[in-house]
Parts: C-alpha cells; structure tokens; sequence
C-alpha cells in the first residue's frame, strides 16, 4: 500500500460572509509544518463547527486524495489546492481511492494508529467554499468523497508521514462501496445489507443505511 501525508491542516470555527449572507464554519483549514499531536478527537489545534454532524470520534481525521483536485482542476478551469474541501490530511499514493480503501483498515502512521470509520459525507458547505455550482452532484456521482479515519491509538503525526496497512477486515468492502450503498441512484439491497454487517462501518453511516432500506416500505 502506498499512502502518505501530503499536507496536514487544521482549522477553527470561524464567521463568513458571503452573497448569501452569514454562515459559520470551519472549513477554511490551514497548512502546518511540523508534528502535531494527534488524539481521540482529532488533530491539536483543529475544531468542528458544526457538532451535530461533524467531530465525533469516527471523525476524528478526514482525508482527502490529492489526485480528486487534479481532477476537480480539470473539470471546472479552477485551481483547487490541498486543504481546498477542508480535510485535515490531503494524501497521495498510489492507493489514495475509495476503491482502493476499505472500511476498517489499519494503518500506522508517525506513532499513532488509525483505522477508517467511513466515507466524507458530501457536504454544502464544500460548494458554498468553493463556489462551484453543482460540485456537491459531482462529488455523489463520482464517489470523489475523501473519507474519515477514528483513531486507535494517539500519538504525533506530521506531513510527509507514511500510512502503513497492518490490517484489513477479511470480508472487505471499499470506501466507495460504502458510497454507493448510501448514495447510489438505485437501492442495492444485497450491498447495503454487506454493509451493515461491518462492525467497523460508523454508526452515523448504518444509520443512513437503514434509512434507506426502510423507504423500501414506506
């Protein structure tokens, strides 16, 4: 596996204006150099806005590939930059993909463990940020989400940084698989009841899953 800390960022709440008015976020994360101390909840220095959706210890880290703004770059003539949909890691590597990823792997990285909890859930603030009209379509169409990690054991962690695999669940399903059971045009009933059966998969996702098996009776 090959996956590394391109940029490591943080962010505070903060309030914003824009043609729509005020709006309170933590989206606009910055770039640090150097260790930062990496606990339960997520990086030093680093807070959520938005407690109701966001900052639970399946959400400690959100990532991000580096390669999604390549691609973004190249779909809408911008110039996205890491920390662009406010992950706190933007990685690269040849295994930075939802489809390479799986619910639950391990991985060690600096002296801190992680394992992924579940997918980024595509979010409104990203295209009222970026100001790209329709970008949170793209996100759910393309299944470009980025994901979240829990952490296992704190520890410090800093750019540049390499993830290393110590483990993968035996009856793996990928980041993107998760993706589709929620976010698919069309209920797959055999996927989503895979999914539930993950005991990695974060509570927030099965519930959404279930959600969704549910409005097949409504």
């Amino acid at each position: 596996m090959s996956l590394t800390i391109h940029s490591q960022l943080i962010g505070q709440p903060q309030t914003r204006t824009d043609s729509k008015g005020e709006w309170r976020t933590a989206i606009y994360r910055m770039e640090v150099s150097g260790p930062v101390t990496l606990g339960l909840r997520g990086l030093e220095g680093d807070k959520v806005a938005d407690t109701k959706h966001h900052g639970s210890k399946d959400q400690a880290v959100c990532v991000h590939p580096l390669a999604h703004f390549h691609h973004w770059n190249s779909v809408y003539g911008v110039v996205l930059a890491p920390g662009a949909v406010g992950e706190n890691w933007t990685l690269t590597g040849s295994e930075a993909d939802e489809t390479l990823v799986c619910i639950g792997d391990i991985y060690a990285i600096g002296t801190a463990r992680v394992q992924v909890s579940q997918p980024r859930f595509p979010c409104s603030k990203q295209e009222r940020k970026l100001g790209i009209k329709g970008f949170l379509k793209s996100v759910m169409a393309t299944g470009k989400s980025g994901w979240y990690l829990r952490v296992l054991t704190p520890g410090v962690t800093q750019a540049g940084d390499l993830l290393t695999l110590e483990s993968r669940p035996q009856q793996a399903m990928s980041v993107d698989d998760a993706n589709r059971g929620l976010l698919g045009k069309e209920i797959n009933v055999a996927l989503i009841e895979r999914l539930l059966e993950i005991p990695e998969l974060s509570a927030v996702w099965k519930r959404g899953l279930r959600r969704r098996l549910g409005s097949l009776q409504e």
